[in-house]
């Protein structure tokens, strides 16, 4: 049986959205393989890694990963528990119109300088607006394309987006602070248990963390935890519930620390994904 689900949500020649589910079988490095499109994947749940030559990439919720053309990579899941990614394909002249200059390789072909690319809160509320939206059939063809290019651009933008710059040992450091965070999001974690498992001290620790990613680890922390939610909010019933579930310490910290990022409390969010 396959590990992956794939969904096509919407196929227009120009765009083209897939939901696609990982078990995370391959908890090791997967044979090395490509795509034969340049590939824009917005992980929404869980954790996997993408290696490409020696370059490994942590991809999680406030990523966007790039998948060039042609270009071959390994997949391992270091944590358990699989993953989930809005996949979208643009076509290349509009790729290349949407996208800045100083990210793209020196060629015809459309390829990413970087493997990944860290997105905002309203990138991330745009990735689960389009998911749910398409997904329940309540957004019309041309609404959902708009979607997907507001996204992209969202994504690539740099006013609204932030390249993460360190040298490959701080990165290499941050990028297994991520594994530790989620391996498990609903935990209230101390900074010295993540110190721990990382294995360095808390102090340096928090200082690398911002220098990488230009936040502290505690609001990376909520965001991936907020931004499961995002996930779960058409799954739902009742709110306190999910909120307990990611580890908030009640309805009213979930739904204040939800309002806070996605200026919408997730109840007015969980309305605008149902049915009209």
């Amino acid at each position: 049986m396959s590990q992956f689900t794939v969904q096509t949500l919407l196929d227009t020649g120009a765009v083209r959205v897939r939901d696609v589910l990982c078990s995370g079988e391959c908890r090791h490095k997967s044979e090395e393989e490509c795509t034969a499109a340049t590939h824009l994947v917005f992980p929404y749940r869980g954790v996997f890694v993408r290696h490409v030559g020696r370059n490994d990439a942590v991809a999680e919720a406030n990523q966007l990963l790039f998948f060039n053309n042609a270009e071959g990579y390994r997949i391992s899941h270091p944590v358990e528990g699989g993953d989930s990614c809005l996949d979208l394909v643009i076509e290349e002249a509009q790729l290349q119109e949407l996208t800045p200059k100083e990210q793209l390789r020196s060629g015809s072909a459309v390829a990413f300088r970087r493997q990944r690319r860290r997105i905002d809160p309203r990138a991330q509320a745009l990735v689960a607006v389009l998911r749910h939206s398409l997904s329940r059939n309540i957004a019309e063809t041309l609404e959902a394309e708009t979607l997907a290019l507001t996204l992209v651009r969202r994504s690539l933008g740099e006013r609204t987006s932030h390249a993460a710059g360190a040298s490959a040992g701080r990165q290499k450091l941050v990028d297994r602070a991520k594994l530790v965070l989620s391996s498990d999001l609903s935990r209230r974690w101390t900074l010295a248990e993540i110190a721990a498992e990382v294995g360095v001290s808390p102090v340096y620790l928090t200082q690398v963390f911002q220098q990488v990613e230009a936040m502290p680890l505690y609001r990376y922390h909520l965001r991936l935890r907020l931004a499961r939610a995002l996930d779960l909010l058409g799954r739902y019933d009742n709110l306190t519930t999910l909120g307990l579930d990611l580890g908030f310490s009640s309805h009213s910290h979930f739904s204040s620390a939800f309002r806070q990022v996605y200026g919408r409390t997730p109840a007015e969010f969980q309305r605008s994904i149902k049915p009209r």
